[in-house]
């Protein structure tokens, strides 16, 4: 873990695992020396140590992504860095409320109160950091020209589907629009009014079946399996996209030479859109609405957990697992997505849209699959941290979740509803905990 004080707010970033190769996501002062970036090290710091892993934070905040084959910063060895430098880095870095509850959080649990206050005192001066303002350009990529689109290697583009034929309609429509043609269209069709003859008259290279099963995992794992492509994009049935949607996914793969391009999705509902979704950066996350990855992986790695199946974080969990696997992952701006999310039909009716809000009083918060990944991979004292910071912002309904004033309602909220939710965080662990004696239910190709 690059900081220490991460655990308490990001305890199960990606990040914080140690992956089978370091691509430089946190690179050293020299390598971005090579690159021809001068940073400059923060004097603020005590330590060396923590000055350069600020400058590698930044590095990674800002977009570097190294294409050289020298390793980063190694970040994954436990180093003791000074209470009043761990304290410097989350106020560069996190709203003051975050800071706040760090410090308590470390003076429950029995760290020295001497140091951390007089830490947390010690940087109260300390002015948050803006890392998109100073984000890394790549100039040449608008200009680059993409041996891999020459190529013209075939994609499969799978979407799964239930009760959306208006919304697929405008989807089908984009994807006729294309300027990249050589590729294939997948649909596992779920609905409940199946409509064979809604397929017909599209321009497109389309397979459809329909699925009696109401399940999301086995329906894109199915396509996958049926998939003639060597690369293999993940879409939604409630998106819009634009006519160079495919072609940018590909150049993104061939300019940076990665195996995933993780598209931007811009929500129409719920939270705000994160600042890092104008530039490339490496990403954290996999959204299987839009990303474009190798075929191999699959066959690698295998196919998605249907431990999640109904539930949340399946694509959570395979981005886990293919950063770990050492494969390189680029958040792109350029292949972006308008996420529609629709009220009826797709996963808001065969399972949970909000993966810590359950749907009934008494239901399980978070969803069971939310405390399985991370328990599986983060282990149990990470999952408590997770649960701490999460809880209170659940309690805000998913499309309020743009809305300050009530994210601090939630604040006033907890007190009253705190036995509720206790209820419904010990029925969660206690179905994770089934999942994780069951196992995984992970099929390969």
């Amino acid at each position: 873990m690059i900081f220490t004080f991460l655990k308490y707010i990001h305890p199960t970033w990606y990040f914080n695992l140690t992956p089978q190769k370091d691509h430089a996501y946190f690179p050293s002062k020299q390598t971005l020396n090579d690159a021809g970036f001068i940073v400059e090290n923060d004097l603020g710091y005590q330590s060396v140590e923590a000055q350069e892993r600020d400058v590698a934070w930044r590095a990674f905040q800002q977009g570097f992504i190294s294409t050289a084959p020298k390793a980063g910063l190694e970040v994954w060895q436990a180093v003791q860095l000074p209470v009043v430098d761990e304290y410097r880095f989350f106020r560069k870095n996190f709203h003051k409320m975050w800071v706040l509850y760090v410090v308590v959080v470390r003076l429950l649990t029995f760290h020295n109160p001497i140091k951390e206050l007089s830490g947390f005192w010690a940087t109260r001066l300390v002015k948050r950091e803006s890392h998109s303002k100073h984000h890394f350009a790549y100039p040449a990529y608008d200009d680059f020209e993409s041996q891999l689109i020459k190529a013209q290697p075939f994609v499969s583009v799978v979407i799964p589907t239930l009760n959306r034929y208006e919304y697929l309609k405008d989807v089908f429509k984009d994807l006729e629009r294309q300027t990249y043609k050589n590729f294939e269209v997948i649909v596992v069709d779920q609905t409940d009014d199946f409509k064979a003859d809604f397929y017909s008259g599209w321009k497109l290279d389309l397979t459809f079946w329909f699925q009696e099963e109401k399940a999301l995992w086995r329906a894109r794992n199915e396509a996958i399996q049926a998939a003639k492509g060597a690369y293999i994009l993940l879409y939604d049935d409630d998106s819009l996209v634009e006519e160079d949607w495919i072609e940018q996914h590909l150049k993104s793969l061939d300019f940076f030479n990665a195996d995933l391009s993780s598209g931007v999705s811009l929500s129409t509902v719920g939270a705000a859109i994160p600042e890092n979704y104008s530039y490339f950066c490496w990403s954290s996350q996999l959204d299987t609405g839009n990303v474009l990855l190798k075929k191999d992986i699959f066959k690698t790695i295998g196919l998605f957990d249907r431990q999640f199946e109904k539930q949340r974080m399946g694509d959570g969990e395979y981005g886990l697992r293919a950063y770990l696997a050492g494969y390189r992952n680029i958040s792109n701006p350029k292949a972006k997505r308008i996420h529609l999310k629709v009220s009826q039909g797709g996963l808001r009716q065969m399972g949970s849209w909000d993966g810590w809000r359950p749907k009934k009083m008494f239901g399980p918060r978070p969803v069971p699959s939310v405390l399985y990944l991370s328990r599986k991979y983060f282990g149990t004292k990470k999952s408590i941290f997770m649960i701490m910071t999460a809880v209170m912002p659940s309690l805000i309904p998913y499309r309020f979740k743009k809305n300050k004033v009530l994210k601090l309602t939630s604040l006033f909220l907890l007190p009253l509803l705190f036995p509720l939710v206790v209820y419904q965080v010990i029925k969660s662990w206690q179905l994770a905990s089934k999942k994780l004696k069951q196992g995984n239910l992970i099929e390969w190709i």
